[in-house]
């Protein structure tokens, strides 16, 4: 295969081809990723929260901070799908580009395609294409949609909760459950008026919180995302939590629970398509005459 000596050779522009067939479901881009699975390893980060926390410009610097290191940076920012082309909106992309030069960076945006956990289905495919091609670290940063944003926590190695004061962030974040998820907490915008309210709220909280796996206790950072304050701390907290994870024997049940989604992604995107195509089921259970059950019986396990 072409594609595959040109990505085992490093063309960036094979990765890009592999992760543009991987997403569309390609049987090219499915070869790819059997020959390519399990090649490489690198430190999976997510980032979520509310629209408008921040999260593109404190990836930003966490990426110009990641290459200091020397460390070879990828991002994957899954942004909300046009309902009409299914295309990816590019705005976190956008606030990036001062890295587009940086042969060390690579940035790309999937589409959610209305995944309802803020992530792809394809975003484990394209994890899996980015770490065979030698990327050592991977932020992967969600739409940001409230209460169904917990998906990223299947994905991430480490799982960041970007906030910020005085926007009924934490209360938000209590009530969607992503209180359980997140392994680091960051108050970004600290500058502006709540920032001492919203931290001692988290900390509170956090205090009455179940134990974490392995006994990880989350800290909770601050950060002025555009000024770059905060930035080495919260640094410093994602690799504190990843030799946590190490140790603890922790880091290949979250790999196996990464497969896990990839395989439940696959399954509800057929369900989706079959649902699609059987406008007449659909029918007969809107007038009452099957019910949701019966009709997805039919729809899944009918051979035609």
């Amino acid at each position: 295969m072409e594609l595959y000596e040109r990505f085992r050779a490093g063309d960036i522009r094979a990765l890009a081809r592999a992760i543009t067939l991987a997403e569309s479901g390609h049987p090219l881009g499915q070869e790819l990723l059997k020959r390519l699975r399990g090649q490489g390893q690198a430190r999976v980060v997510g980032l979520t929260g509310s629209p408008g926390a921040g999260k593109s410009t404190l990836t930003d610097r966490l990426i110009e901070k990641a290459r200091q290191r020397g460390e070879r940076v990828a991002v994957l920012a899954v942004d909300p799908s046009s309902p009409f082309t299914g295309g990816a909106i590019l705005g976190d992309r956008i606030r990036m580009m001062r890295h587009h030069q940086d042969p060390g960076v690579f940035i790309r945006s999937l589409a959610s395609r209305g995944a309802l956990g803020g992530l792809a289905g394809a975003t484990v495919a394209a994890l899996a294409l980015l770490e065979a091609f030698g990327f050592e670290r991977i932020f992967v940063e969600t739409v940001g949609v409230g209460q169904s944003e917990v998906d990223i926590v299947r994905v991430a190695d480490t799982t960041v909760l970007v906030l910020t004061p005085a926007a009924g962030d934490a209360v938000q974040a209590f009530k969607a459950g992503v209180m359980e998820i997140a392994d680091v907490f960051v108050v970004n915008k600290f500058d502006l008026p709540g920032g001492e309210r919203i931290v001692q709220e988290l900390k509170t909280t956090l205090e009455l919180a179940p134990a974490r796996p392995g006994g990880w206790k989350p800290p909770v950072l601050t950060a002025v995302a555009p000024q770059a304050e905060g930035v080495d701390e919260l640094f410093e907290a994602m690799d504190q939590h990843y030799r946590h994870i190490l140790e603890q024997g922790l880091l290949n049940s979250q790999r196996l629970e990464r497969a896990r989604f990839e395989v439940e992604s696959v399954i509800q995107e057929w369900g989706r398509r079959r649902t699609r195509e059987g406008q007449g089921l659909i029918e007969q259970v809107a007038y009452g005459g099957l019910t949701p059950e019966e009709a997805a019986q039919q729809l899944l396990f009918s051979k035609g």
